[in-house]
């Protein structure tokens, strides 16, 4: 069995990291902490975690995460960085937070501001590489990795395989995407209260500025070889999970659009997570809830010359929890797909 401690465990990422260790045939989970709710009963903060109502939230120090074979960081953007430098090599760190995901110190400060602690082994196991070759191959025996981002996942998956057979110009890429209130995390906020948000979609991060923009491409531009310019405009949708992701390129000249559906195929026909849904069905966040699955379609608008794919995830599951486990089971050496579904919840 494999001890996993949780830090942040109170938030909507650490309870569903726990949800899905709960699951886990080989995991044992061992300390579960927090910051402002250390001290609690578990079960004050996540009641559906009955098999760990009665465990107390410790105080999130590296003492109290010592001593176990992983540890799930589940902290905001800035926090992660300062623990795992006091967590030893002896322990595998699984960082569900930001601070080392970018390679780029400056695209780092641009858009998250202060110092860039680095970068780790990216968490993206399906992510096509130019050249040949996946993501996977830097995650297995990795001591250290950086899940991706929930609006990365969908639109990484979504396009990737595109700009690795060459198919799209990566110069013009559009993507459009809504996601559910839990994206934005537990902590109160105005625009969250469900007088708000409920019956309502709304912009944010408009014009580049979204912190995801530089994630989303450093990853296409892994799967293309060269530099993707992505324009990003996210939404906040009256939905307590789920991602809807529009992701358009342009065709390059002399693409037959009759070949586009093929280089996804291609791409994902050994994928169990990553669903290309068959010709006329359309992704659905409903259908991705709880699941460790993207669902994606994909077509050509010939009039324009564009490729249009549609991704829907479950922003918490594979979008975030669900991505850290199966980094977990590579880096550990367990079968990639342990403790996680592809059987999404309905209704």
């Amino acid at each position: 069995m494999v001890s996993v401690a949780v830090a942040g465990a109170s938030g909507y990422a650490g309870g569903e990291v726990l949800r899905l260790l709960l699951g886990h045939p080989q995991v044992r989970v061992g300390a579960v902490t927090a910051h402002t709710q250390a001290g609690q009963p578990l079960g004050e903060v996540h009641p559906h975690l009955v098999p760990l109502a009665d465990r107390p939230l410790d105080a999130t120090t590296a003492d109290v995460l010592a001593g176990h074979d992983v540890v799930v960081l589940a902290l905001p953007h800035g926090a992660s960085a300062p623990l795992a430098a006091e967590l030893g090599e002896d322990v595998v760190v699984i960082d569900c937070g930001a601070d080392f995901r970018l390679a780029d110190a400056a695209a780092w400060a641009q858009f998250y501001g202060g110092d860039h602690a680095g970068s780790w082994p990216y968490g993206l196991p399906e992510l096509p590489l130019a050249g040949g070759g996946r993501q996977r191959d830097l995650l297995r025996g990795a001591r250290r990795v950086a899940v991706p981002g929930c609006y990365p996942t969908a639109t990484s998956l979504a396009l990737a395989p595109g700009l690795a057979a060459g198919l799209l110009d990566p110069d013009d890429v559009v993507v459009v995407a809504a996601s559910g209130t839990s994206g934005a995390g537990r902590s109160l906020k105005v625009h969250l209260l469900a007088s708000e948000a409920g019956g309502s979609m709304s912009p944010y991060g408009v014009g580049g500025v979204h912190r995801h923009v530089p994630e989303i491409e450093q990853n296409l531009g892994r799967a293309a070889g060269e530099p993707v310019r992505v324009s990003f405009t996210p939404t906040l949708a009256p939905m307590s999970r789920g991602i809807l992701a529009t992701c358009t390129a342009r065709l390059r000249p002399g693409v037959d659009p009759g070949s586009v559906r093929r280089a996804w195929q291609d791409a994902y026909a050994d994928e169990p997570f990553v669903v290309l849904l068959p010709e006329g069905r359309w992704p659905r966040t409903a259908d991705t809830l709880g699941a460790n699955t993207v669902h994606l379609q994909v077509t050509v608008d010939e009039r324009v010359g564009r490729v249009v794919v549609v991704a829907a995830v479950d922003n918490l599951a594979k979008g975030t929890a669900g991505a850290a486990v199966q980094c977990l089971n590579l880096a550990v050496g367990l079968p990639e797909a342990a403790g996680l579904t592809t059987t999404g919840l309905a209704p």
